[in-house]
């Protein structure tokens, strides 16, 4: 859970630090816990509270899982399970959100309703198997989100790639999405292209 100095905490409910001293030693509204130094420190329950967010007692850890096409679906559910394994064995409580659409579709379902609960203050932690199964492009943006709401991100395969292999990949991704909206000569020009690009992977 998150927790606020007194400075920070005025600052979000529009109130001086004053106020909140004087509202201590009358206790309308306590610190959650007050540091051996003697500062004040308020909590993210007591902020929603505040502002009249409701059902947001605690934060939730979500496991998210992405794959690019319907064809993949076999690879959704071994991702999801390698998740939830992985979770389980940490001792998380946690929800799975899965999606199936490219890494450069900013707008699936799954990740719309993920940053609607992030910006609403309602996660602690994303779990992920890898680093672009959340975003293959943009991941900072949604990175930089999640630091200005306190939710951090877990990425279980931290493998590093080489260069090259990361390139191919985003071509990869690239030239599939642009070849959904191709037709005829030039749809298939773009899926030899693809065909291409994935033998030159793999033979090196």
């Amino acid at each position: 859970m998150k927790y606020y100095s007194i400075g920070e905490f005025s600052k979000l409910i529009g109130k001086n630090s004053q106020t909140l001293r004087v509202w201590d030693k009358k206790d309308i509204l306590k610190p959650h816990h007050v540091a051996p130094t003697g500062y004040r420190y308020y909590s993210q329950e007591q902020l929603n509270h505040f502002l009249g967010i409701k059902g947001i007692e605690t934060k939730k850890i979500i496991g998210y899982c992405r794959v690019s096409s319907h064809k993949q679906k076999d690879d959704l559910a071994r991702q999801i399970e390698n998740v939830k394994t992985y979770m389980i064995a940490k001792g998380y409580s946690f929800d799975i959100i899965q999606d199936i659409g490219s890494g450069i579709n900013y707008n699936k379902k799954g990740l719309n309703q993920l940053i609607d609960m992030i910006t609403n203050s309602e996660v602690e932690k994303i779990v992920v198997l890898y680093k672009d199964r959340l975003l293959r492009f943009g991941f900072k943006i949604i990175e930089n989100l999640c630091n200005k709401y306190g939710t951090t991100i877990e990425i279980i395969d931290n493998t590093k790639k080489t260069e090259e292999q990361e390139v191919v990949e985003d071509l990869i991704q690239i030239v599939t999405v642009f070849s959904c909206r191709l037709q005829g000569k030039r749809a298939n020009k773009a899926k030899r292209m693809i065909k291409e690009l994935l033998e030159n992977d793999t033979g090196e």
